[in-house]
């Protein structure tokens, strides 16, 4: 009689949104099916908590109430496997993670596609915030030597231990004399003068990474002013068509390029640009009201009926070149020649993050457009261009048009995936210039603040592999092709806490240098634990 397989238990957070798990369903089921061979290969069969819907044409746990239903049929000392082949909702399946008392493995698939990567990276951003411990695998094929056998040692009990020599921690005292100077001096004017940090609802996506609990933040002079969606949609409604044509008109001028047609549910249309321009100025005149020195809109679940995708409103802040837009009483011109930072999904995180980088950046005298990205997924250049790792860095169309080798006249407007956003809205389709970048990431582990920073060179490829590039993942969003320094592939992904990580360029390999050792230096002097990564 041949010995009974040992049972290991799979579970698979999806979306919130229906449309986006039944578009992603086949290739999560393709990706359960690879890694169910793999764990079969070393004597374990797969239970599968919960069931695929045939009345919702999915195997996701779809919401939190779903995901904590599931964990009550769950052995607390099973071991757990998180299979992610998609964007995720973390909420959904963290409430039964924080009191699984068996080993835990989050599993994503090396694609571009929907992307499971992006959404292993937020779980395990929101369990190292939660203080969970878990193990963290990826795999293209699920059939490699590697990824085989750290699966095997894992279901034997073993940890999975990652390569980390890359990251070491940072002390003030190695900077050198301009970047501990203007440092000091951005985080001794931030406590000082204080700031605050607009947020439009709090929490987007499930993302439990990207909130920042108020005792960790408000020693670093920073405080926030909790804002409505409903707010904003008011005030946007309230924005007169000749403001609002006003500002499309400047983006035509400047060469955007919007690809329009008439059809609501499927096309960009002029109607749902215009609805952006009203979001753009009622977003800058609701944070001079409140004088907030930074916002986030949430966008995703509470607005995404109502209105088309915050995208370009957010690029459009982010860029110290954007419409004019005057201050109630007609008298000034907000925030002129400077962006009011815009953090993407309300990460707070990136919203931190982008503040500081601004004023770092301003202090030295380079670039202040700053934006996140998702860390999305990296393959080697197809063309030969470059020998190294390329990574995709793509967000869903909030960055700034300075980030484009022409500016405004490189972006381009597409018609946001109608899966995602139903009410549609522009994108800001570009492609990074050259450049020498600055990359960082602020998160929460052990109940303080940190910050890894780190170095790389967004660098040009021909079209053809920019678009296949895009191709693999989402074509209508801006992209930056980035070569890290000193961080492999495997590397970034087993350090990295989040699924967005924030990027600005410098003016040179050198001036990069000092601002990243000057927004450590900030880091630092505001209780931060800093670490460079690579370098």
């Amino acid at each position: 009689m041949s010995k009974p397989l040992s049972p290991v238990t799979l579970i698979a957070s999806g979306d919130l949104r229906e449309s986006a798990n039944q578009v992603c369903w086949p290739a999560q089921q393709a990706m359960e099916e690879a890694l169910t061979a793999a764990i079969a290969s070393h004597g374990w069969e797969v239970h599968r908590a919960h069931a695929y819907d045939d009345s919702r044409k999915h195997g996701f746990i779809a919401s939190q109430r779903e995901g904590i239903d599931v964990f009550k049929t769950i052995d607390p000392a099973a071991p757990l496997i998180v299979a992610e082949a998609v964007w995720q909702y973390s909420h959904h399946v963290l409430a039964g993670l924080m009191t699984h008392h068996g080993p835990i493995l989050t599993v994503a698939n090396w694609s571009g596609e929907w992307p499971g990567l992006v959404g292993l990276l937020n779980l395990n951003g929101s369990l190292t915030k939660a203080g969970v411990s878990y193990d963290s695998l990826w795999s293209k094929t699920f059939s490699d030597a590697a990824f085989r056998d750290a699966l095997g040692g894992w279901l034997r009990g073993e940890g999975i231990q990652h390569d980390l020599s890359h990251v070491r921690p940072f002390q003030a005292g190695t900077a050198n004399a301009e970047a501990f100077s203007v440092g000091n001096a951005v985080a001794e004017t931030l406590l000082h003068d204080k700031a605050i940090m607009g947020v439009f609802d709090e929490g987007c996506m499930g993302m439990f990474n990207a909130i920042i609990p108020d005792a960790l933040l408000n020693p670093l002079g920073v405080f926030k002013e909790r804002l409505s969606q409903s707010a904003l949609y008011y005030e946007t409604k309230q924005v007169p068509d000749a403001e609002a044509q006003a500002v499309r008109d400047w983006l035509d001028q400047q060469g955007m390029r919007f690809h329009t047609g008439a059809v609501h549910a499927t096309d960009l249309t002029d109607a749902q640009i215009l609805d952006q321009c009203r979001m753009y100025i009622a977003a800058l005149r609701i944070a001079d009201d409140f004088g907030c020195d930074t916002i986030g809109i949430q966008y995703q679940q509470g607005l995404k009926d109502l209105l088309p995708a915050s995208d370009l409103v957010e690029g459009m802040l982010n860029d110290s070149c954007r419409p004019p837009v005057r201050s109630r009483d007609g008298k000034r011109t907000l925030h002129e020649g400077r962006p009011l930072p815009h953090f993407n999904e309300v990460d707070e995180c990136a919203g931190l993050d982008g503040l500081l980088t601004c004023r770092v950046q301003e202090a030295l005298g380079q670039p202040v457009e700053n934006t996140l990205h998702d860390l999305r997924w990296s393959d080697q250049d197809a063309s030969g261009t470059v020998d190294d790792e390329v990574w995709v860095l793509e967000i869903s169309g909030a960055v700034p048009a300075s980030h484009f080798a022409n500016g405004w006249a490189d972006a381009e407007g597409f018609r946001q995936p109608a899966m995602y956003f139903p009410a549609g809205g522009s994108t800001i389709r570009g492609i990074s210039k050259p450049g020498e970048v600055v990359w960082s990431r602020v998160y929460v582990e052990e109940n303080r603040l940190k910050m890894d920073l780190g170095r790389a060179t967004s660098v040009d490829l021909p079209r053809a592999e920019t678009e296949r590039r895009w191709n693999a993942t989402t074509p209508q969003w801006p992209i930056m092709h980035a070569v890290l320094h000193g961080v492999s592939r495997d590397q970034m992904m087993a350090r990295h806490k989040a699924n967005h990580i924030q990027v600005v360029y410098a003016n040179s390999a050198a001036e990069a240098d000092t601002a990243m050792q000057a927004k450590a230096v900030a880091a630092v002097a505001l209780g931060m634990e800093v670490a460079i990564c690579g370098v």
